[in-house]
């Protein structure tokens, strides 16, 4: 299953990637959102091979994902891969200039289940595609909004 959404922001494409590559600001916003982030790896200078282990809640069990910087193409790629439980995600996030001032942000994240009771998850969320897409793509809406305020304001 393939979940995409893309979104433009009024900021050179250089301080956007600058922004999104700020590992250590998402593992201090995902501590304050209840999260559980411990980084495993460091990784090489540039960042790929960085790992993760993250623990969180999802439909009241307590679950725990690894998450691998797997690409990491600056200024135009990363490629997250993560694991949990029988699930696969790949997280494909690509940066495009559309000019000195715009860049385009587009977010493809493929779930591939391994286990039955993930197989299940997986059909779950496709019955209801249409509303998870919309989330998806309101959530990165949102992201997005917030990433292109934070630098308009450290201008």
């Amino acid at each position: 299953m393939k979940l995409t959404a893309r979104e433009d922001i009024e900021a050179p494409l250089d301080r956007v990637f600058a922004e999104l590559s700020d590992f250590e600001a998402h593992e201090r916003q995902a501590l304050r959102r209840g999260l559980d982030v411990q980084r495993v790896s460091e990784g090489t200078v540039m960042g790929e091979g960085r790992t993760w282990r993250a623990g969180f809640d999802f439909r009241g069990k307590k679950r725990a994902a690894n998450i691998a910087l797997t690409r990491f193409a600056a200024p135009e790629q990363m490629i997250f891969d993560t694991v949990t439980g029988g699930l696969e995600v790949r997280l494909v996030v690509d940066f495009v200039a559309l000019s000195r001032a715009r860049t385009r942000i587009s977010v493809e994240a493929e779930l591939a289940p391994k286990t039955l009771s993930s197989r299940l998850l997986v059909q779950s969320l496709k019955l209801a595609k249409g509303g998870v897409d919309k989330r998806f793509r309101v959530r990165m809406g949102v992201m997005a909004r917030d990433l292109e305020d934070k630098l308009r304001r450290a201008m």
